[in-house]
């Protein structure tokens, strides 16, 4: 970006520079990058105008996203003059009669807004633009003019302490004339510092739950963004359950108050405050506890005395067809006088609330329904004589990580060219690739098309893995993961014979009971769209003796910051080594893998799958 130019605003009849150097560029490029973030844009500009003679005006780009700008500086200026000269919202895009301006500018949509001070001084342009297609939304609009009119703000601060300090610069000069000058400056700033502070709140409210992905990451962020700034004994959200209930929730990681504990849920025709707000849609003030005794439900004293309260004031949350989604609740510990502004801020926070909540439960609905398609496709465990089977899953700690993490069991035809026709059986744990709905529905397929190919091609793991790799490149399925298939055949004296391949996965682990713990390492290539290996994968065997016990799992179990996977195997090991020597139960061991090197807080999903062979003497 170039250099910052000083650009100049006269008051009093003494030309001041608003915004000049490093400092002054920093101050406000972080609005660039929000409204940026915000819109969904390519890109954001905040601009300085100054008036020239005749009417014209000149614009300085002072900040931009990203820099260097994209596309002809010119035309860019040209629409920042446009918007500074008529001093109104400019809104140009794909969807609009003055699209055709933008043609063979290198730009597809642009949007500025004015920036004005206190006095209605034009102190510069805040725009947006975007270099692919698309179309302003009314939002979009509202969300430019809120960032423009917190930038402003943020500018005519710039330019109170600009004044202050050419005051006490020319005070050997004047110095009755300086001091008064300084004095009305710095009160200026002070107002402005605190319009600033409240509207900087706005804007982190905007960017922080504008990120948020579930209700309970909702919950605790605006209890931080209230709790921060405006020092507030208690934060509370309530929402509709229904037409008739609302429910009060908890921030987990705080723990419920006295108010959750005591009234988890109420009617929304209860003589409440927060129902009340949530009812009528308009904000409700207690300005102290007579409010209360005179207006409302007796519990709600009792409440509000236990928890030491004594102002509180209730925001509705909007919601759709003039139906609220509940109420953001923010009460103090001592007389507190609610402001316009900060009634203003409140307000502003609530929408956005609603806004992340109605988005939350939107995700909430599709995890939920991608966490109960990917339970529904993980095997209940056959019974087997002479094999002892249990698996686990366990979901990422994130509710929105929805995985292609699975296991599968089950008993195959027998080898068709064997004399002993006992049942044979198939397991499979595998890890598909990604974290989302998609991967959840692409490791459905792979599990029944190797299930066919196994029934279809019993004769060996790698055929059937074969089968599946041919399938996923003529369907053109497109998946990627890694997996480890095997076939276990009965033997003589209580052995099974173990055959598996390994597409990448991590290596399963056997335990002989008094004998150490071994890595199954031998592998090949993940498997990948556009690549199959030519004929098919090479296959392993091991022959499990009474008290075998394989280990199979997927790299949530020991992929984890802060910890190399050699020192995670290595504790595996030791774990698998004392259940093989000690004849743990199963269950209990895939238990105390996973609590022990997985913990609580894993990000990733994890399968884990045991067999034991037994001792039938």
């Amino acid at each position: 970006m170039d250099a910052p130019v000083e650009c100049v605003n006269w008051v009093d009849g003494v030309a001041v520079g608003w915004l000049a150097g490093v400092d002054g560029e920093r101050a406000v490029e972080h609005f660039a990058r929000l409204t940026a973030s915000v819109l969904g844009a390519s890109g954001a500009v905040v601009a300085s105008v100054v008036s020239l003679p005749g009417g014209e005006v000149r614009v300085d780009v002072v900040a931009s996203r990203p820099s260097p700008l994209p596309g002809p500086r010119a035309e860019l200026s040209h629409w920042l003059r446009r918007v500074a000269q008529d001093g109104r919202l400019v809104a140009l895009d794909s969807g609009t009669q003055g699209a055709a301006a933008l043609a063979d500018t290198g730009y597809e949509a642009f949007a500025g807004v004015p920036l004005y001070d206190e006095g209605g001084a034009l102190l510069g342009v805040l725009a947006a633009f975007d270099t692919g297609t698309r179309s302003w939304s009314a939002q979009n609009v509202q969300d430019l003019s809120d960032l423009a009119e917190t930038c402003a703000v943020e500018l005519g601060l710039r330019s109170s302490e600009a004044r202050a300090h050419d005051a006490r610069r020319g005070a050997w000069q004047a110095p009755y004339e300086a001091k008064a000058a300084t004095g009305r400056a710095h009160d200026g700033a002070q107002d402005l510092k605190g319009r600033l502070d409240r509207s900087e709140l706005m804007l982190r409210a905007a960017e922080l739950l504008g990120n948020t992905s579930g209700l309970h990451e909702v919950r605790r962020t605006v209890g931080e963004l209230v709790s921060g700034d405006l020092k507030p004994a208690y934060v509370g959200l309530t929402l509709r359950d229904d037409d008739s209930a609302l429910r009060r929730a908890v921030d987990t990681a705080r723990g419920p108050a006295e108010l959750e504990k005591q009234l988890p849920r109420y009617a929304l025709s209860d003589d409440w405050p927060s129902a009340q707000a949530a009812r009528e849609n308009r904000v409700v003030l207690v300005p102290d506890r007579q409010t209360l005794v005179e207006g409302y439900d007796p519990q709600t004293v009792a409440v509000f005395d236990a928890m030491g309260l004594h102002t509180a004031i209730c925001v509705p949350l909007p919601g759709t067809r003039r139906a609220t989604l509940g109420t953001l609740v923010v009460a103090w510990d001592e007389p507190h006088e609610i402001d316009v502004h900060e009634r203003a801020v409140l307000t502003a926070i609530a929408g956005y609330t609603a806004l992340a909540v109605q988005r939350a439960a939107h995700l909430d609905e599709r995890v939920t329904v991608a966490r109960q398609l990917q339970q529904a496709m993980l095997t209940d465990l056959p019974e087997f004589e002479g094999l002892e089977i249990a698996a686990l899953y366990r979901p990422a700690a994130e509710r929105d990580m929805v995985g292609g993490d699975w296991y599968d069991a089950y008993p195959l035809p027998g080898d068709r060219r064997a004399a002993d026709r006992r049942r044979a059986l198939a397991v499979t744990v595998g890890d598909i690739t990604g974290h989302d709905m998609h991967a959840a529905a692409l490791m459905g397929q792979a599990r029944s098309m190797l299930r066919q190919a196994d029934i279809e091609r019993a004769d060996s793991p790698a055929a059937a893995v074969a089968s599946l790799e041919d399938a996923n490149e003529h369907l053109n399925i497109k998946l990627s993961g890694t997996l480890v298939h095997a076939h276990l055949t009965p033997r003589p004296h209580g052995e099974w014979l173990l055959n598996w391949i390994n597409a990448g996965h991590p290596p399963p682990l056997l335990a002989h009971p008094h004998e150490g713990v071994e890595q199954l390492e031998e592998h090949s290539l993940l498997m990948h769209p556009g690549f199959a290996p030519s004929g098919v994968r090479p296959q392993y065997e091991r022959v499990l003796r009474p008290g075998a016990l394989l280990l199979l799992y997927t790299d949530g179990l020991i992929e984890h910051r802060g910890r190399g996977l050699d020192q995670a195997l290595g504790h595996a090991e030791r774990i698998l080594g004392r259940a093989a020597d000690e004849n743990t139960a199963l269950p209990h061991l895939l238990d105390l893998l996973a609590d022990t090197l997985a913990g609580p807080e894993h990000d990733d999903d994890i399968v884990l799958f045991a067999l034991r062979v037994e001792d039938q003497t």
